[in-house]
Parts: structure tokens; sequence; C-alpha cells
């Protein structure tokens, strides 16, 4: 393998004392397609800012191939001070680069090099930046969250252009698609550690789940060491003063490491307010309208929804998709036509537009609009307190200004407060942007457990095929008439309905998980026993007996190879015990796996 053109060595950053990440080490090779993925605040953009060269860490190092060429996409691109956007997009490009390239790709992404930067759009700004970014063509690119803001068409296209591209890249996005397309390696950004995994994103949520088990395993049989040792301590002590100081001494590192364990950050408890039952038919749409000026939005639009369909609203930034929602929830009236709203509707509405956060507001203010501590949820008091820790919201952050949340905080704000509301009808323009991949997660198994109707727009394909049975799409063959048809089914049997070629990778069905291998340990319980075995009663008592036996018997020869002398007067001897020291190291090991074994399924089974 070539050397890399980047290493980060032993990266560590502190704020206030505590580390964000610490002893963190990567590297990146030409052609790689990197996905670095973790929580919401674990550390993910500033990483990648540090391995940029735009921010210091506390200590370790990046280094990088003297020619290597490193492009850095922000998630907040600021564009002040340029006259036009085709002068922000040329900015770094260098003399040997095509002048040229720059202008090609804010045509292709739709946007006119001699505009003025003022009063873009959030997705036009971040079209702006990823010409910019992708124009010199660098050897390494980071792109954080390069997907933010760009509708259905424009991911399609960053796809296709990155695939293209030689450049090595390691970017950072909750579009699980974008992700699974264009990955071959995973970094996993998890309480602090960097954790490697040689394939692509489509493989880690298993890995992710194995290692958090192994983990979770691993910590619990520490647990039940220190039970034993403990037990030795209070009832084992013999005269030997060097030998027990030892063991008091692993006891406390046992200890010690057990009480800093980290367990996983907690993920959100999403869950909507009841409301009654609405009637079978939710909205009826007849030939509905809408134009403004000589645009015409929608033309001659009719649908019917009832009580649990789940709808998806897809389509390119301005087509009319947030128009067409406003018209079925009757917020706005249509030029022509009629939409008709059934028995007991009561709707709940997350705008994308995030209108209804005031920057000074306070989150307790917000979430009880102003009316105390305290706020009704499917019809019992709940403090604001208790109700933002189910939303990752920490106490002392009750008080803390809307300004100061990030992008993800003020996403889980948002819906905080729209779940709260008793509602049938679920209205939901964009609830993914900002969102992590668990928050994801758990708003995908709500809106699959909501038993009223859910309206949804969102460029997130992926989302779209987990949550929705019907998705409703711009004409594409008349693509200025305004003309809408409805698909059956998710994103993917909306392509397959329109003849699209290919089916997405993570649309495939997976091929069915081999059996494994007998595992060594001790016999499980079978389904319905209730009490361990004789065998496993007695295994149970006497493998202290043995494992405390096998300890004294390696500390003596451990003491007797210790002797400088011995190899000089008996090669053989020194030989059979060096020998007879690691068989009993290994007899020793085993039994206290063993011992550890019966010992949490003794528990289980208490448990039980």
């Amino acid at each position: 393998m070539s050397p890399p053109l980047l290493r980060a060595e032993s990266l560590t950053l502190t704020f206030g004392g505590r580390p964000l990440f610490e002893d963190v080490s990567f590297s990146v090779h030409a052609g790689d397609r990197i996905a670095l993925v973790g929580r919401n605040g674990s550390g993910k953009s500033t990483l990648l800012r540090i391995a940029a060269g735009l921010a210091d860490s506390t200590s370790g190092e990046v280094i990088t191939e003297r020619n290597a060429t490193i492009r850095y996409l922000p998630q907040s691109p600021d564009l002040e001070g340029f006259a036009s956007i085709g002068a922000y997009a040329r900015a770094e490009l260098g003399p040997l680069d095509d002048p040229f390239r720059a202008d090609y790709l804010l045509g292709e992404l739709g946007l006119d090099p001699d505009r003025a930067p003022q009063g873009l759009s959030g997705g036009e700004t971040r079209r702006a930046a990823l010409a910019r970014t992708l124009a010199p063509e660098p050897d390494i690119l980071f792109l954080d969250e390069p997907t933010n803001h760009l509708d259905l068409p424009a991911i399609e296209w960053l796809e296709g252009e990155l695939s293209r591209s030689r450049s090595a890249i390691v970017l950072i996005s909750h579009d699980r698609r974008f992700l699974e397309k264009l990955s071959r390696s995973t970094l996993w950004l998890d309480r602090g550690t960097l954790r490697e995994n040689n394939a692509g994103f489509a493989e880690f949520e298993d890995w992710r789940d194995k290692v958090l088990e192994e983990e979770e395993r691993e910590h619990h049989k520490l647990g039940r060491k220190i039970v034993r040792e403990e037990h030795w301590v209070t009832y084992g002590v013999s005269g030997r003063r060097k030998r027990n100081m030892r063991r008091l001494g692993e006891l406390a590192e046992l200890r010690k490491a057990f009480g800093e364990h980290q367990k996983p950050d907690g993920t959100a408890r999403l869950a909507a307010a009841d409301a009654r039952e609405s009637g079978k038919l939710v909205i009826e749409a007849k030939g509905i309208s809408k134009s403004y000026g000589a645009k015409t939005l929608v033309r001659d639009f009719s649908l019917r929804v009832h009580r649990g369909d789940r709808i998806g609203l897809v389509g390119p930034n301005g087509a009319g998709k947030t128009t067409l929602v406003k018209l079925l929830t009757g917020e706005l009236a249509p030029d022509a036509g009629s939409v008709r709203h059934g028995a007991n509707l009561e709707m709940a509405v997350l705008d994308q537009r995030r209108d209804a956060l005031r920057p000074e507001e306070t989150l307790e203010h917000f979430l009880t609009d102003g009316r105390g501590s305290s706020l009704i949820v499917n019809g019992e008091q709940k403090h604001v307190v208790s109700y933002m820790k189910d939303f990752l919201f920490k106490p002392e952050q009750a008080r803390t200004p809307v300004r100061e949340l990030s992008g993800g905080e003020k996403a889980r704000l948002l819906l905080a407060r729209t779940l709260a509301r008793p509602a049938n009808l679920l209205v939901l323009d964009e609830p993914t942007n900002d969102l992590d991949m668990e928050t994801l997660d758990l708003l995908q198994e709500l809106i699959a457990g909501f038993p009223g109707t859910v309206l949804l727009v969102s460029h997130d394909r992926d989302f779209l095929d987990r949550t929705v049975n019907a998705v409703i799409a711009p004409d594409e063959t008349k693509p200025d008439e305004g003309r809408w048809i409805a698909y059956a089914g998710g994103y993917s049997d909306m392509l397959a309905q329109k003849g699209a070629a290919g089916t997405p990778a993570s649309a495939k069905p997976k091929p069915a998980a081999k059996p494994s291998a007998p595992s060594p340990t001790p016999e499980r319980p079978q389904a319905g026993k209730s009490k361990l075995s004789y065998k496993q009663k007695y295994a149970l008592e006497t493998l202290p007996g043995e494992i405390e036996t096998l300890a004294k018997d390696i500390e003596a020869l451990e003491a007797r190879l210790a002797d400088p002398a011995l190899f000089a007067k008996d090669p053989g001897g020194f030989n059979k015990v060096a020998a007879d020291l690691g068989t009993k190291r290994t007899r020793h090991a085993a039994l206290e796996e063993e011992w550890l074994e019966l010992e949490m399924l003794r528990e289980e089974i208490e448990g039980a």
C-alpha cells in the first residue's frame, strides 16, 4: 500500500479539563471513501476541522504528505465579502486548476455565477460551497454534512459527482443512503474513542451493535470478578503479606476500571401525545390548484387520505411541496377546487423553517408556552425538566436561550413541542434535518406506530422507504405545469414504478445470516428452564477453589523462573517450568471465564 496522504496521530482535545476525544489516530490514503459517524456532540466536526488544519488539538499531530491538497466543506459556509457566487466558488482555485470548473459546477447545481450572494437560501448557499470545495479536485475532500438543505435531485447529482471523483473522501452525514452508496470504510467516534471498521456504512449498525454488546458483557464480567476478589479479601487473607498486598492492589485497579466505565449515550424517548380518533376519511382534495403570479405550483390535483395513511412528499426545492401540504391541511386556500377535512381532526405541525424559535426564549418557556414549569402530555401533568430528558436535554438547559443550541438540539426541541400536542394528524416538514441516526431511528419507530395519519416532506430516501406507504411527487414529464402524481409504497417503489433502473443498495434483501459455530462457554438455560443443573451448581461452588490453587501454583512457578541461575544450572528444567507456567496460565484464564459465565447465568435465572 502506498504511504498515506494524511496521518492523524494521538489527537486529544480537551474542553474545561474534560477530553472531547482522546488518543485518536487514523490515516487517509489515495482513493479512500471514509464515513465518519457518531452521535451529535461527539466531536466529529471538530475532528474533521483539526484534520483539515483549521483547528488545533490539545495534543497529537496531523502529518500531511508534502504536496497533498485538502479542501473542507463547512456546515455553515460564509459568502460575505464576495461580489458574486462565481467569485466565491473560484476563490480557492490554484494556478494549475481549471478556471472554468467552478462555473461548470455552479451551472450543474442550478446557480448563476454572476448572481450576488445576498439573499441566498440555505440550499443555494450549500450548493455554492460545494462548487467551491469540489472545483480544485483536491487530493482529500473533507465534507461536513454535504447533503444538508439539498433537494433530492441535487443529492443524487452529488452522489454521482463524488463517485467519479479521484479525491480521497472523508464525510460526515446523517443521510444513510448517501453514506451507503459512497463509503468503503467507517470511523466511529464514540465517547471520545475512535474505532475503525474496514467496511462501508451499510455494515455499520450491525458492527456497532456487536461492539456495544461485547462491551456490556465485558463490563458485567468485570463486576463479577470484583465480587469474587472482594470475597477473597474478606475470607481468604493468608499470612503472605507480599502476595496479599498485590491482590489488594489488583482489586483497587479493577474497582477503578469499573467505576470509570462510560456507558453509551442515552437515546431520546419519542412518543406522540394521544388524541381522539379521527374519522376514517381524513382529507379529501378535489381538483385543487394554486399559482403565484405566472408560476403554477399545483394544478388540478385530487387525493383522498384515510386514517392510518403515511404519505411522503418529495421533489426539487421550489416545486411546491410545502404549498401542497398547506393546501391539504387548510392553511392555504386553493385558487380552484376544494379541500374537505374529516371529523375530529387534530393536527400537530413541525415546520422546517424553525419560525417558532425565538433566539432569546428559554427552552422551558418554549416548551410550556410560558405557562410555568410543567406541561400536559397525554392528559397528565409533567415537569418540563422530566420531559426535556426524554429528548436528551440536560436539566440545566431549562433556562438556556434557544440561540445557544446547536442545529441538532433545535431540531429536537421543535420535535419535543410538536409531539407534546395532542394530534391524530402529524404534519412533518423536513423532520430529519440535523437529527443524529439514533434519533432518526426512534422517529421512524414513532411514525410506524402512530395510530393516526402522517404527512411527511423529506429528502431522506432511506427514511421515506422506512416510514411511508405512499409518495407524492411532481410529474417529471411536465415539470412546469404543477402536476403531481401519487405512487403506492416508499421512495424505492416510486422509482420502480417510474421505471428507474436498478434498486438502491439498502432496499435489496440482505442474505440470511450464517448459523454461528457452537460456543465453548457453559450451557445456556433452555426455554422455560428456571434453575441451574446439578453440574453447573457444583462447578459454581468448586471453581473458586481451583482458581485460587492455580493462582498459587502460578506464583510459585514465576518465583522459580525469576531465579537467574536456574537456566545456567538446568536448561531442561527451566524449559519445563516455563512450559508448565504457560499451561497453568491458560487453564487459570479458562476457569475464570467459565466461573464468570456461570455467575452471569445464575444472575440471569434468578432475575427471571
